[in-house]
């Protein structure tokens, strides 16, 4: 299955980060991809966490989901709308929200991200939990793809890569890591913990990531890539707006898993 990540540098004006997932999306159509994975907030990055209040959706309805559906019809793809932020009962906070689209326009799943990122080193300030309410429970969906296989794909947000757990928990040929790393983090880890949880899992990872110096002054640290099971990376993209486009085999990640039995020999 051919696969696409799209990297993204979003700016606070929701229109604008629409046209850009589109020119990327009709790009990675065009070159064939079954499924599409744009970037955590790809339809904001503003200048404060309290934004994301201003364009929030009930689940469901609402100009973003329209788009993601609309696109996906269009273009006839899987396609995962990174996060964006749904209500809660709470009017002061948000789940931040990966929406599955289908083909046909139908949105057939949803997670919400679980870690909620923190971070101070005196320089750079985040805490997630100000504006965000943590999701409960993983997610996987099955997309069943042109050649007649039924894909099992698990859905994580950016700082979910660094809990293990979350990932041995559910077992899946593939799972989503749609980021908005920043530029300090990613730079001392997000290759590393991407290729990790591919390999301890036995699993493709497809990360698509903001990726450079945001309208905002936020600089996000990109390298979107797709790795395979074996912790090869297939395709990357260092910075910049972009599409990564590989090849998913399925046969290959059978192979590796008959190989090294790892998932079978687990003794916790």
């Amino acid at each position: 299955m051919k696969v696409a990540a799209i990297q993204m540098i979003a700016g606070s004006n929701l229109d604008d980060n629409l046209s850009q997932a589109r020119e990327l999306l009709n790009k990675a159509a065009c070159q064939g991809v079954e499924l599409a994975v744009l970037p955590e907030y790809f339809c904001l990055i503003g200048s404060k966490d309290s934004e994301k209040l201003d364009i929030a959706e009930t689940f469901g309805e609402g100009k973003i989901q329209s788009f993601l559906s609309q696109i996906a019809t269009e273009l006839g793809i899987w396609l995962v709308g990174g996060t964006i932020p749904i209500r809660t009962v709470d009017p002061q906070r948000v789940r931040n929200s990966t929406l599955v689209f289908s083909p046909n326009g139908e949105c057939v799943s949803r997670y919400d991200k679980i870690h909620l990122f923190r971070f101070d080193n005196n320089v750079e300030s985040y805490d997630e939990s100000m504006v965000l309410e943590s999701g409960k429970l993983p997610v996987v969906f099955n997309l069943p793809s042109k050649d007649g296989h039924l894909w099992r794909i698990g859905l994580s947000v950016c700082y979910d890569l660094r809990f293990p757990e979350l990932y041995r928990s559910q077992q899946a040929d593939a799972w989503l890591v749609p980021s908005a790393f920043t530029h300090t983090t990613g730079m001392a880890h997000w290759d590393v913990l991407l290729r990790a949880r591919a390999i301890e899992n036995l699993t493709f990872i497809i990360a698509a990531a903001q990726g450079g110096m945001h309208p905002s002054g936020r600089e996000t640290w990109g390298h979107s890539m797709v790795v395979s099971p074996w912790g090869e990376v297939k395709a990357f993209l260092e910075k910049g707006v972009g599409v990564v486009v590989a090849e998913t085999d399925i046969k290959h990640l059978q192979t590796v898993r008959h190989q090294l039995q790892a998932l079978q020999h687990r003794a916790l």
